[in-house]
């Protein structure tokens, strides 16, 4: 092969090769195209090439790259369970970094000498950091996923021990934001990454497996964080997760680069043309990145339905622990026996949609928990009851809400199969928009019209999700190859 063939290493753009030896006369399709890659991004493209599910390329590995590239070729992948099992021990300790501010705000408050309306308000600095999520993926491309995911794990390991070091609110700030890098973009990213690697027959079964994290937060981790808070002080807690996602960074990297036999390719970024020269103007950058081939209209709403779920639930979750403080006395331990009851709901609708979004439809499974969500937000607004019926009812829109934004999940993932990586971090980027705004919104409807109002607004904005599901989002699962190259 003339070194002329080959494209220009770094420019991340295909080049065909001439079918005759070098003549020069270009067969009627070519049959090859050649890519130097570096990282992860080597190996996610040899295993698609070596799953038969895109034309044949020719790799070329750099460095040590190349027996990764190789063994990915040649189908050497971890099972089902030991790929989804890691995949979830590792989220469930970002998931208790996240949530470990929301039965306890009121007591991380008082230790930075603050209250909750401001800690709130860090809260929403650090999910605004999510609108820098499409940066990390567009990183996978040059990268891959497993050192993209990396990189977000050490930003969530560092912000959370920033945070438990902090003397003050001005402290714990940069540490939220740093942190909030992190999250911002992780759990995208790590849905594409195990997207592109479950055929769409069984992803809403794999990523449903994999949210079980959210559930076991409550049922193990914040359960454990409410007795070490009483036993000790809030501080411990943060530095043992941030110690645990120190090690969790370790760990990510023994997973294998994507793509495996029978899921749908995702080319990395490299292998893709770029429409945008980096002398355009920002602000036409911007517009090419966001601009999609197809299925505009229901991709958005997607995203669009997506974020106003976590929007509502986001609200009361930021609260309901000041709530059951203030008006029932409860103290850390109590707050983890809530959040341990609150798990169950959690886990109930991550099991659900594991055994039964795939046969249901995601669509319908997103509406189905929705509607649930709306239920329970409604009747906890008008119905007086006591401590127990209203955890209860908090219990129920939790469950609609997890089985919904589970759901979500694939749903999303299959809207641009050919962009995913992208989709699923601009997704991230526009609900933790959502969830900055829920930050603010949650502790002043709750200073001023109490916990009916949080739970009345986020309702109606459940409500909206439902609207737009039904009349904009449809679902897209695109047919696979065989193995002879016929679709089915």
């Amino acid at each position: 092969m003339d070194v002329e063939q080959k494209k220009l290493l770094g420019a991340g753009v295909e080049t065909p090769l001439t079918g005759d030896g070098g003549s020069g006369a270009p067969p009627a399709r070519a049959p090859y195209a050649v890519s130097t890659l570096e990282g992860d991004a080597a190996g996610e493209a040899a295993a698609a090439l070596g799953a038969g599910a895109v034309p044949p390329l020719l790799i070329v590995a750099e460095g040590a790259a190349a027996p990764r590239a190789a063994s990915a070729a040649a189908g050497d992948e971890p099972g089902f369970v030991r790929l989804i099992g890691t995949a979830t021990g590792i989220k469930m300790v970002v998931d208790t970094a996240v949530q470990v501010f929301n039965p306890f705000l009121s007591l991380i408050a008082v230790g930075l000498g603050s209250n909750v309306i401001v800690l709130g308000r860090l809260i929403s600095l650090r999910s605004l950091m999510g609108i820098f999520a499409p940066l990390f993926g567009s990183l996978t491309g040059r990268w891959g996923y497993r050192r993209t995911i990396r990189l977000a794990l050490l930003l969530v390991a560092t912000g959370i021990v920033v945070v438990g070091l902090s003397p003050n609110v001005w402290v714990a700030a940069p540490g939220m934001m740093i942190m909030g890098l992190g999250t911002g973009s992780f759990v995208a990213l790590l849905h594409a990454y195990l997207s592109g690697r479950l055929p769409y027959s069984r992803r809403a079964q794999g990523l449903g497996i994999v949210e079980y994290s959210w559930a076991l937060t409550g049922i193990v981790g914040l359960s454990l964080m409410g007795l070490l808070i009483e036993a000790t002080n809030w501080r411990v807690p943060m530095l043992l997760i941030g110690a645990l996602l120190y090690g969790a960074a370790i760990v990510i990297m023994r997973l294998p680069p994507s793509t495996p036999q029978g899921a749908e390719p995702h080319l990395p970024a490299p292998l893709q043309p770029q429409p945008s020269a980096p002398s355009l103007p920002l602000a036409t950058r911007i517009v090419d990145y966001l601009r999609l081939p197809g299925n505009v209209v229901s991709t958005w709403a997607t995203i669009g339905a997506g974020a106003l779920n976590y929007f509502a639930a986001l609200q009361v979750m930021i609260i309901y622990g000041t709530w059951l403080s203030d008006v029932y006395g409860l103290g850390p331990a109590a707050l983890g026996r809530v959040a341990f009851a609150f798990g169950w709901f959690d886990l109930t609708a991550s099991v659900g949609v594991s055994l039964f979004a795939d046969r249901l439809g995601k669509k319908p499974a997103m509406l189905l928990g929705a509607l649930v969500a709306v239920s329970g937000y409604l009747a906890a607004a008008f119905l007086q009851l006591p401590m127990v019926g209203a955890i209860a009812l908090i219990g129920v829109a939790r469950l609609g809400f997890e089985f919904a934004i589970v759901s979500y999940f694939p749903l999303v993932s299959e809207q641009q199969p050919a962009q995913r990586s992208k989709i699923m971090t601009l997704g991230s980027a526009i609900s933790l928009t959502f969830a900055t705004a829920a930050g603010f919104s949650g502790p002043w409807l709750y200073t001023h019209y109490g916990m009916g109002g949080v739970v009345l607004v986020s309702g109606v904005a459940t409500a909206l999700a439902v609207l737009v599901l039904v009349l904009l989002v449809k679902e897209a699962g695109m047919p696979r190859l065989s193995t002879d190259g016929g679709a089915h």
